[in-house]
């Protein structure tokens, strides 16, 4: 299929590396969740009951208690896939590489879909919440307010060594990076020169297409979060990827070419006891 890789074994080599890549630096989700790609379709609760100290006058004597788990399970039961056909005169009559054109095409397209799946599954399981000011992100003096208040949301527990996050849409940029162009001095330079965007107060900033919080059903999910954002602890819900990213290339009869697809199985949780740990945004319109 491929006039620049002769053998489909060096494709397939070749599409692994760039599909590996690619989704290591455009997915979102693996940013921010835990990642787990062992291949089980049911993934246990990670996490117990949260341990309490005890501050006694000093007598060489303690007391035993229970470590407690919770039932609460992760089951993948989606799949992601895209699939297109290129018939050989395409790939012979174009001056590109057209294998390579495809491979990147969709995986950024699958990319895509993980995250919008991962986020909206995961937002819609958040146990905490908080309504932005009138306008939300695309005001910019809201922008300090909603940092401090997501920063509040989430201070105090032992997770916060992993750091905060939020992830926005990119309408909501606008607000965040005139917001950032307005404070103190250095900042605010760095923001001139570099488009600074990546971290405010603290709270590390990523940002997707417009779309991709709705309501709609997303495989076996139905959510609710059109308006919304998501943010909170890093790696403390998990997004599941069974054996990770998979693709087969073959030959369809009565066709020229081959039959491209791309796929991956995928779940996502927001684990019950660390649900507070992750916050469902509001944006206030007026």
């Amino acid at each position: 299929m491929s006039n620049t890789i002769a053998s489909k074994v060096y494709r397939d080599k070749y599409r692994s590396a760039a599909l590996d890549s690619l989704l290591s630096r455009a997915l979102v989700s693996e940013a921010v969740f835990s990642k787990d790609t062992s291949g089980l379709k049911t993934l246990q609760n990670p996490y117990g009951s949260q341990p309490t100290s005890t501050v006694q006058a000093i007598a060489g004597t303690y007391s035993v208690a229970e470590y407690l788990t919770y039932d609460d399970t992760l089951t993948v039961t989606d799949e992601i896939v895209v699939a297109e056909h290129v018939f050989d005169f395409e790939e012979t009559l174009t001056n590109f590489d057209l294998f390579s054109n495809r491979t990147m095409e969709q995986g950024m397209s699958v990319s895509r879909e993980a995250d919008k799946y991962a986020l909206n599954v995961i937002l819609d399981e958040a146990g905490a919440s908080y309504t932005t000011p009138a306008a939300g992100f695309t005001t910019a003096e809201n922008i300090n307010v909603i940092i401090a208040n997501i920063i509040g949301k989430v201070s105090g527990y032992a997770e916060m060594y992993k750091g905060v996050f939020i992830v926005l849409e990119n309408s909501d940029v606008a607000g965040v990076v005139q917001s950032q162009m307005a404070s103190g001095f250095s900042y605010s330079d760095s923001a001139m020169n570099n488009g600074l965007l990546t971290k405010q107060g603290g709270v590390e900033i990523y940002v997707t297409r417009d779309g991709t919080y709705v309501d709609e059903t997303i495989g076996t999910k139905t959510v609710t979060n059109s308006g919304h954002r998501l943010a909170g602890v890093k790696k403390v819900a998990t997004f599941a990827m069974p054996g990770g990213f998979k693709f087969e290339e073959k030959g369809v009869s009565g066709k020229t070419g081959m039959e491209v697809v791309t796929y991956s199985y995928i779940g996502a949780k927001a684990w019950k006891t660390k649900e507070d740990l992750l916050i469902d945004i509001t944006i206030l319109v007026s």
